[in-house]
């Protein structure tokens, strides 16, 4: 989902910036996103700096404001701010149940931007786009996510093992394998697995990894051999 980035986002460019997401749907792919897969596996943000600085691509701005908010919450706030612009721009022409996922997403942002506070509305969103794209890897991903780091009495990593294990599923496709939420969710599956108390499930699992994304930095040199120790 790529357009070119108006600097103002005025009601005209507003409607532009819609048309142009709505024509660029259509082509939505990830098989030619090898160098930002590259990217999150070296754990480079820069690059995806540089990438969503440039064009609107939603599924690499969520990945981005996540990141940032985690390491420097005064820099992700117009980036997150400008998130929201793009998914509430972008509402028609979404694939079926991305609108809710990425609005999900803000709320979560903006929450610990501690500019909203929309928890339940949140995870309600989450349980909706999966409920409007069922066999999408993406709303499948997202909602597991939500419920994963959702705390308590919200929380279900029950339930979001087996989202991730049927994104996991609908991922096999060959057409995903640059789309970087998809070792994101195997990565997923092994924390699960891990915050269960199924430790030797959980290496399996990241050895799994790591054979088919070899590259993959954290899982290579700080988790799997963490996994490793516990389980001995």
């Amino acid at each position: 989902m790529r357009s070119t980035y108006p600097h103002t986002l005025t009601r005209a460019r507003q409607v532009i910036l819609a048309l142009c997401i709505s024509l660029s749907l259509s082509a939505q792919s990830f098989v030619a996103d090898g160098e930002l897969l590259h990217a999150y596996l070296h754990n480079d943000m820069q690059a995806w700096k540089a990438h969503v600085d440039t064009i609107v691509d939603l599924p690499y701005e969520y990945g981005y404001c996540a990141a940032l908010l985690d390491q420097d919450k005064e820099a992700a706030k117009p980036y997150v701010k400008r998130f929201r612009e793009h998914v509430e721009a972008a509402k028609t022409a979404l694939p079926k149940g991305h609108y809710e996922m990425y609005m999900s997403a803000v709320y979560v942002y903006e929450l610990r931007l501690h500019e909203s506070f929309h928890p339940v509305k949140s995870l309600d969103l989450a349980r909706e786009a999966v409920k409007l794209a069922p066999n999408d890897p993406m709303t499948l991903t997202y909602c597991g996510t939500a419920l994963f780091y959702a705390p308590k009495p919200f929380g279900n990593k029950k339930e979001a093992l087996e989202l991730f294990l049927q994104a996991e599923k609908n991922f096999k496709d060959q057409q995903w394998y640059n789309c970087w939420w998809r070792p994101a969710a195997m990565m997923y599956i092994a924390q699960c697995y891990d915050k269960a108390g199924d430790t030797e499930k959980a290496v399996r699992c990241a050895q799994e990894l790591l054979r088919q994304y070899p590259e993959y930095e954290y899982i290579k040199y700080d988790y799997l051999p963490a996994l490793i120790l516990r389980a001995q």
